[in-house]
């Protein structure tokens, strides 16, 4: 199987990843009034899943590393088929904590993998290109399986939701383990080696700047139908995670090209950071205007996406990228479980939902000021990406994001 065809796979993962992550943010009302808990309690579920994502992959990819790629990635899809299974089955709300919590690591294992996988696979001028293609896997689970599994769920129930991402999840479990041909690459880092990446100014402002971005936009995008209801009105979300996705599909693909052709990775992820921050200013704004909250949606979903690829690029530069994007991958889905906790209280507290895009749209514009703040104070040029595969071969694990995306 060819480099692009290996890794069109993967992004077949990656789909099925994403719209297990994804989905839930339109099934938390179904999912409380079954289990008997708020929608700001049953939101916790998704920070169950980002906190163990964020935490937990890390460690697991560091023992089950030496097992090589493959075997990693049959490993993380099987406990992501348990996982969903579980929840499915779930009759109470401890026992959706737990199963979302095990779903986590699946993704926090198999996401990863896939990137770092996509990398060693294609020739060093095509990795932003395969990147873009397995993120763009996970944004079009938002598309395409997040719409699908709301409208099963409209119809059969939030549980049944969960079973079309166990199948999706067992599609991608046969062409894994039948289909992807060896990687190469060089050993993972050891955990040592992953914090210790953090030492190394650089490597911190990325790391940071991206859980900034993750805060605002994973954090926000879980309880986006109880804000979509008090900004414009929205008795169902369905097509406004449409159109969400849509942008991320967009981004996805886009910021590869972007990052091959212009070459300047840090710029790209600021400005994409800066936009973000606009875009959920305006949200609350919108509602006065028909149809007009689609556009920061949009826009959102698009530097949402895109943000990751640009990111992930800047640390496989570094040497060791590889331990350095494992940290930029937990940063990612700490912000992402950050975001929704913090989020969930407010709205347990008494915040109008209708701001909290503007809390959101404080943390992006955060990042933004660290960026330009503490990055200009690095001094000498950034390093370039070598022809290898920058030890994002066979036994590494922690190359990507998502969601969010996010991903969210």
């Amino acid at each position: 199987m060819g480099g692009t065809r290996a890794v069109a796979l993967l992004a077949l993962g990656s789909f099925a990843m994403g719209t297990d992550a994804y989905a839930m943010a339109g099934l938390l009302p179904d999912m409380g009034a079954d289990l008997g808990v708020s929608v700001s309690l049953a939101g916790q579920s998704v920070t169950a899943f980002t906190l163990c994502y964020a935490l937990a992959a890390p460690l697991f990819s560091a023992v089950l590393a030496r097992w090589g790629t493959r075997t990693v990635l049959v490993t993380a899809l099987v406990v992501f088929i348990l996982a969903n299974s579980g929840t499915a089955l779930a009759g109470s709300y401890a026992e959706l904590l737990g199963t979302r919590a095990l779903a986590g690591a699946g993704a926090g294992l198999f996401t990863p993998a896939a990137a770092t996988a996509a990398v060693a696979l294609v020739p060093p001028e095509r990795r932003g290109r395969a990147l873009g293609l397995v993120l763009g896997g996970m944004s079009a689970g938002t598309v395409l399986g997040v719409p699908l599994g709301l409208l099963v769920a409209a119809g059969s129930g939030w549980r049944a939701a969960l079973w079309l991402i166990t199948a999706l999840g067992l599609a991608a479990l046969l062409g894994v383990a039948t289909a992807l041909p060896p990687v190469r690459g060089a050993a993972a880092p050891s955990l040592r080696d992953r914090f210790g990446a953090l030492a190394r100014p650089r490597v911190a402002v990325v790391v940071t700047v991206t859980f900034t971005q993750t805060v605002a936009s994973l954090g926000l995008y879980t309880y986006l139908e109880p804000v979509l209801h008090r900004v414009a009105e929205v008795d169902s979300a369905v097509p406004y995670l449409w159109v969400w996705g849509i942008g991320g599909v967009c981004g996805s693909f886009l910021a590869g090209t972007l990052v091959d052709r212009t070459g300047q990775p840090a710029r790209l992820a600021v400005t994409l950071l800066g936009i973000l921050g606009g875009a959920l200013a305006l949200l609350p704004w919108t509602g006065a205007v028909p149809g007009l909250v689609l556009l920061p949606l949009l826009v959102w979903g698009a530097v949402g996406w895109a943000f990751v690829v640009p990111q992930q690029h800047r640390l496989l530069a570094q040497d060791g990228g590889a331990a350095a994007v494992g940290l930029n991958s937990s940063a990612t889905y700490l912000g992402g479980a950050a975001g929704s906790a913090l989020g969930g209280l407010a709205l347990a507290h008494g915040l109008d939902a209708r701001l909290l895009p503007l809390l959101a749209a404080g943390a992006a514009l955060a990042g933004v000021l660290f960026h330009l703040t503490v990055a200009g104070r690095l001094t000498g040029p950034a390093p370039h990406l070598p022809d290898t595969a920058h030890g994002a071969g066979a036994a590494d694990t922690t190359a990507a994001e998502t969601p969010e995306r996010n991903a969210s």
